[in-house]
Formats: structure tokens, sequence, C-alpha cells
């Protein structure tokens, strides 16, 4: 899989997208195929592709998140027992004006294994939509 990664890498260096078609498979299209499992078989999923790429950074990561198109994600918080982050971009903003059920269970899934890389111990992260905020809070838990 790592040979796809890279290519679907430089793919992302080349093009620019609206995002739509990501969403309608995202929001529309996946819950629809993994019905009430959906939450953790995307968490899973983030976890399984995080683990198929290298970081050795957290700029690493906010950069992949960034040349996806999952938004701009930023530090806010770090301390012995958690990494929190605030997550944003145009599309979550548009999301919840609009009134789009969405999860980020998928970008939480990943930036728990990408920390994960980063350090010696095991990794968990819930989301936390901040609506009013327009931005979602990623909180990655560590686990000694």
């Amino acid at each position: 899989m790592r040979k796809n990664i890279k290519q679907i890498e430089l793919i992302t260096d080349q093009l620019e997208t609206t995002g739509t078609g990501y969403d309608l498979l995202r929001y529309v299209a996946l819950p629809d195929l993994l019905g009430k499992d959906a939450p953790k078989i995307l968490y899973v999923m983030g976890k399984n592709l995080a683990r198929e790429l290298s970081f050795e950074s957290i700029e690493d990561i906010a950069s992949f998140f960034y040349k996806t198109g999952w938004g701009t994600l930023e530090l806010i918080k770090e301390n012995r027992s958690e990494h929190v982050f605030k997550l944003q971009a145009r599309s979550i903003s548009e999301r919840h004006r609009l009134g789009i059920e969405t999860d980020y269970r998928l970008e939480s899934g990943f930036l728990a294994a990408a920390i994960e890389q980063l350090n010696t111990y095991r990794c968990e992260c819930i989301e936390k939509e901040k609506p009013k905020k327009n931005y979602v809070e990623l909180c990655v838990q560590h686990y000694h």
C-alpha cells in the first residue's frame, strides 16, 4: 500500500480540489456502506492509513492534513497526558453552517496513530466539534 500512498501524495502536490467529491464519499457513501459501525471502522481506517506513512514531527502530520484537504491542524495544548489540536477548514465551517451530519473519526484515528509514531506510547483520539467557533478539537490521549 505504501506505493499507492506515495503516488497519491504526488497527485495532491499537483491538483486543487473543492473537496465536494470527498464530502460525498465521506459523509454519504461511506456511512451508507458501513452502517451503524461506520464510526468505529473509520477510526480504524484512519489509524491504519497513518501507519502506512512515516512522520518525524507534528509539522509533518499537519502538512499531511493540509495537503489532503482535511484542514489546518494546529497544536493548541500539550502536556504529559495529551495533545490537543485545532482542526480548521472552510469545509468544516460550511458543514456546520449547512447542518451536515459529520464526524471526524477517520481524522481522529489517523492523528492518534501518527502521534504514536512520534512517541513510545499508545494513543487514542476523540473529537469535539466546536460549531460556533468553526473548528474541531482533536484530543489525543496518551497511555504510558
